[in-house]
This record gives C-alpha cells, structure tokens and sequence, in this order.
C-alpha cells in the first residue's frame, strides 16, 4: 500500500513547515506554518497551498512557532473542519499565537492602507481574528510518549523536542499492508542543556526521517550566553544606551527573563529595567508559569525552592498599544524585548525607527535570521532599512549572540540523529536553506553512512 509524502514547505527555506502524507486513504498535515522572509517566499502564503483543506483527515502539530502553525486559520477559512492535535503546552500556546497573528496582520494591512506603502488597493490581511477564533475549537491534546491514533491506520506519538514549552518530535506510525510504516519528525530539534526545558529526546527507530537543518552548516559559539549578554548589557550601562532585543514571543523571550533574573541574582548585573512589549509574549510567559510538568530539573528545583524561574525583579510589560508607544520615552540603560525575532514586523519596527538612528543603543540578535528578513540585513551591516515605507538610518551598535538559539547547531542536530539505533531508509533533511542543508547532508553522510535527501518545494515520494 503506497504511503506519499509531499513537501509543501520548509524546503530549501527556514520557513512555512507543511508536510502532507497520504495513506490509507486518509490525509494527514504534519504541521501548517507561515511563509517568512524575503517577499517571493512570503508571497507562498496566498498561493494554493497544494491540497484541498477540506480533503484533510487531521492536523498534527509539532509545536507552537509562527512558522509551524500559524497557516491554520487559512486552512480553517477553507473548509477544513477535522482536529488539530498537539501537546497540552502547544494547546494553549497556539491559542495565543493565532489570534495574535490575525491581529497583527489585520494592523498590518490598517496601517499599509493609511501610509499608502501597499501595491494592493486596499491592502487585507491573510485570514482575521475571526478565522483564528473559529480555528481554536479544533484542537485537541496529545499526550507526550503515548501512541495515539489520529485517524483510522495512522498513529503519532510525541517526545520532547527540546526547543520550547511543549515542542514535540513525532513517530507517524501508518498500517501498510499489515506491518506499521514509521515515519519520524524532528520538529525543530533543541539546544541541549539550554535553561528551563529538557534535552532533545532521542527517537530509537524510523523508516524514514525528516530533519530541520536551520544551523546545519555552523556551530553556536561555545562560551555561556549568559556572559555575553551581560557583556552587552554593561556595555549599554556605561553608555546609558537601550538594549533591543527582538526576540520571538515563545521560548526566546522566557529565556532571556531567565537568564537576565539569574544574573541579577547572581549580582552580576545591576537590575535595570526590562520592557517585555509583546502582548502574545507576556500572555505565553504565564503559559510557561503554568506548565511547570515541561520543565527541566533546574527549574523544577527553583519551584520548589520557592524562586520563579521567570520572575525578573524590575519588568515591566506593555499589553496595550499605549503602553508600547510609551517606551519610546524610556531613557537608557534599560533592555527592550519585542516580537517578532526576525523584525519582519510586529511592535519590535516601532521600536527599531526610534532607536536605530542612536549610537549609545544596542540591537542585539538572538536568533536566526532568515534569508531576506529586514533582521538579516540588519545583521550584514545594512547601514540603513526601510521600516513602514521609510528608510531608517542604523548608527546604533550591531551584535549577536547566537548561542540563545533555540535551534540546535550542526553538533547538536548531528548528535540527535546518532541516538537513533539504525539508519532510516531515508533522510530528508527539511526547514533550512540549501546552503546548510548541503552541508549538514555531506556529514550524515560521512559519519552515519545513512541516505540523505534534500526534497525541493512541492517534492512528493512514495515511501515503501
């Protein structure tokens, strides 16, 4: 019995993860991610997706990113009507995500048709809130390490991916002809010992595999990221600069309020203020408070010791547009976190227009940024970027730490493909740009011997 796989996303780019597989008659969508990046890559989300979403059996996502789920309302707003299974954590994270991004867009397209930047006449937003709310009924918990069937003949069982709160790889179990057909999903593979959660579980056997290769032609930098960042932050102290940060809501933002806590904790650093201006990262920061089953044991210990892990002493956060609008007045020292990480939009423009022009502040990376994104330029040096139809000039100072990443390097994606106990058939190496998908499939192939494929957008297989 023939079982297909099509790639519909994230091939050959960090973005828009979309896998279709086929079999016994049913269609399952392994996760249903935006398009991000440069405009032919984003224009992909108003293109015929390349199935009929109200043909769909089930949706299975891997975690709660833009990138992974936010695609959903559109697939909604087309008919498609059948559950949406994730992780507990993932369940209530997608419930912010979504409407978050509908707004967003929606304020995106009100704020085009103001200013006039928009080729469109007028310019709409992808789906509205209204499709994200009718979207939020469908989902449905999957429990971490249980073999659960989603549809007639085809079973998911998730581990603990490692990358944010809830965040699962997944083993999609087909009956094929009488003997299970298993087909394993990295999902986007973690750090190990990263803070808050657990390391990347290892999957023990696969048929086939997918694998993300965002950093799979680099590493991260071996020092603590925790050094760094206070090496930036006492670098604005002294020059009384702001610290921006754009980071995305989930997982980056948790993390930069943990480590920043420990260091004032520590007394490494002075408390200075910290302005979260995300209302979807502050509503996830509770997510995290709530869901302390995901954590790792260092912060389950800091529980019980009474310390949230998450409780910086001097935050300060901006759920309104006021309160965001606010800041501009903030003097420095103080450290801006604001969505999104790559600056594609988002409150964190608002922030870049007013303090990039300034060389007492400091823009700080702390992610990747894909190919194309106004962060990328931004990160090679662009000396100016246009924001909201407007070129803004870059004087303030440029940095990057990439050891907050939560994607695993080259080391790190190469480690957790050996904790499986054999090859797979196949590995398709999926969610990276060609040039490190090149890279990373060289060395499978040198140090596992394992059959390594880098599927093109809209690539369909027959596995057997």
């Amino acid at each position: 019995m023939a079982v297909r796989l099509t790639f519909l996303g994230a091939a050959g780019t960090v973005t828009g993860s979309r896998y279709l597989l086929e079999a016994n008659g049913r269609r399952v969508l392994i996760d249903c991610g935006l398009f991000q990046g440069a405009k032919p890559i984003r224009q992909r989300n108003w293109e015929e997706p390349g199935f009929d979403p109200a043909a769909l059996d089930a949706v299975v996502l891997t975690h709660a990113h833009v990138d992974h789920c936010a695609y959903l309302p559109v697939v909604v707003k087309n008919g498609y009507r059948g559950p949406i299974f994730a992780t507990a954590s993932t369940v209530d994270l997608v419930g912010l995500v979504l409407p978050d991004s509908a707004h967003l867009q929606e304020e995106d397209a009100e704020y085009a048709n103001k200013k006039g930047y928009t080729s469109h006449k007028p310019a709409l937003p992808l789906y509205t809130v209204e499709d994200a709310a009718a979207t939020l009924p469908l989902l449905e918990p999957l429990p971490y390490h249980e073999l659960r069937e989603v549809v007639p003949g085809v079973a998911v069982r998730p581990g603990d991916a490692g990358h944010i709160l809830g965040s699962a790889n997944l083993v999609v179990q087909v009956d094929a002809g009488g003997r299970p057909l298993r087909i394993a999903f990295s999902g986007d593979v973690g750090r190990y010992n990263q803070p808050i959660l657990n390391d990347p579980e290892p999957i023990a056997s696969a048929d086939y595999a997918l694998c993300e290769s965002t950093y799979g032609d680099r590493l991260h930098p071996s020092e603590d990221p925790a050094e760094g960042l206070a090496e930036v932050v006492r670098a604005a102290v002294e020059r009384r600069g702001v610290v921006l940060i754009p980071a995305f809501a989930i997982g980056r933002t948790q993390e930069l309020l943990y480590t920043l806590r420990g260091l004032v904790a520590a007394g490494t650093l002075p408390p200075i203020p910290v302005y979260v201006d995300s209302p979807m990262a502050i509503a996830a920061t509770r997510v995290y408070r709530e869901h302390g089953e995901d954590y790792d044991a260092a912060a389950r210990v800091l529980v019980a010791d009474g310390t949230p892990p998450l409780a910086y002493p001097d935050l300060h956060v901006a759920a309104r547009r006021d309160q965001s609008m606010a800041i501009n007045h903030v003097p420095g020292p103080a450290i801006i976190i604001s969505a999104n990480g790559m600056a594609t939009g988002g409150r964190i423009l608002h922030h870049l227009s007013q303090r990039l022009p300034h060389p007492q502040n400091i823009l700080l990376f702390v992610g990747f940024q894909a190919e194309g994104t106004r962060g990328r330029q931004l990160l090679e040096g662009a000396r100016e970027v246009k924001i909201h139809g407007q070129m803004v000039p870059v004087r303030a100072d440029v940095r990057s730490l990439p050891g907050f990443s939560a994607h695993g390097d080259q080391s790190e994606l190469v480690r957790w493909l050996g904790g499986f106990t054999g090859a797979p058939r196949r590995l398709f190496l999926t969610h990276g740009e060609d040039g490190p998908r090149r890279v990373l499939g060289d060395l499978v192939r040198e140090r596992l011997g394992w059959n390594v494929g880098r599927p093109a957008h809209r690539e369909s297989v027959v596995l057997e």
